[in-house]
């Protein structure tokens, strides 16, 4: 559907180049300016700078003189305003009306409207009544109730992102491939490394193991690791066992590997290593 972004009498520039921005991260391009403060504002250092990049808005926007000229071509219009008025249109939230707006596939397509202006008063002064009478709808975003004051580029952010969602909005894009998990095998495998890597190290008495390993093989079913996590596991397990294995053969009197605790009773803070109770 047609959308179009209205902005009556804007007096910061960049208000211009912030609501050019919110326009297209949402994916509308169509900006209209009604007497803004300066004619040239499309062409600022200040509304370049906060365009961010949405140079091709700012290209195709148009200044007018008026408010009939904004609306052409589109025919259903949406004002925006924090205070509600006593005579107009009715006030609704955005998400509210575009549900009941695009709601009706089945109405004759005289009642379908096919272009969409969304309108935005000054920073200072907010929309005039006349504005508001003539659209068909006052839409008023929801805030606190004590501070209900919006910058301009950020009111525009919001119905742009509440409209693009009631037209279908945009799939999240993960930031990286998900993997799949790790088969059976490969978990298996990593559990029966981890065995011998704990019993080596004596945390797992293979005399009395009770439920611990049961117990971590229904961790990594629920963890689901990868097939990369499962590299890493055994090679924590491989670690452990060349550990022991050179502890072993060191001797008693060899100084204590790095990580280990000290000889038992040398710091009764400490405590015991515990293992698996059952």
């Amino acid at each position: 559907m047609r959308t179009r972004f209205i902005l009556i009498e804007t007096s910061h520039a960049g208000n211009v180049g912030g609501a050019a921005r919110a326009m297209k991260v949402m994916g509308f391009d169509e900006l209209v300016l009604v007497r803004p403060r300066w004619a040239n504002v499309l062409r600022k250092e200040e509304t370049i700078q906060r365009a961010s990049g949405a140079n091709d808005v700012l290209a195709k926007a148009r200044v007018v003189d008026t408010l009939d000229e904004a609306l052409d071509g589109v025919d259903h219009l949406c004002a925006t305003a924090m205070t509600p008025r006593d005579f107009g249109p009715p006030t609704r939230a955005p998400r509210e009306h575009f549900a009941a707006l695009l709601g009706m596939p089945d109405a004759p397509a005289a009642q379908r409207p096919g272009g969409v202006a969304f309108l935005f008063g000054s920073e200072r002064f907010g929309m005039k009544n006349e504005d508001v009478y003539r659209s068909h709808v006052c839409l008023s975003i929801p805030t606190d109730p004590q501070f209900g004051s919006l910058n301009l580029a950020a009111a525009v952010q919001l119905i742009a992102y509440d409209w693009r969602q009631a037209l279908g909005g945009y799939a999240v894009t993960p930031a990286a491939s998900e993997r799949p998990a790790a088969d059976a095998q490969a978990v298996a495998g990593m559990l029966e490394h981890l065995e011998r890597a704990l019993v080596a190290v004596d945390f797992l008495d293979p005399e009395a193991p009770k439920k611990l390993m049961p117990r971590l093989n229904a961790l990594f079913n629920r963890a689901a690791p990868t097939e990369e996590e499962i590299h890493i596991l055994r090679g924590v397990a491989r670690a452990m066992l060349q550990t022991a294995d050179k502890a072993k053969h060191a001797g008693p009197h060899a100084p204590p590997l790095r990580g280990s605790l000290p000889p038992e009773g040398a710091c009764s803070a400490l405590g015991r290593p515990g293992g698996e109770t059952g």
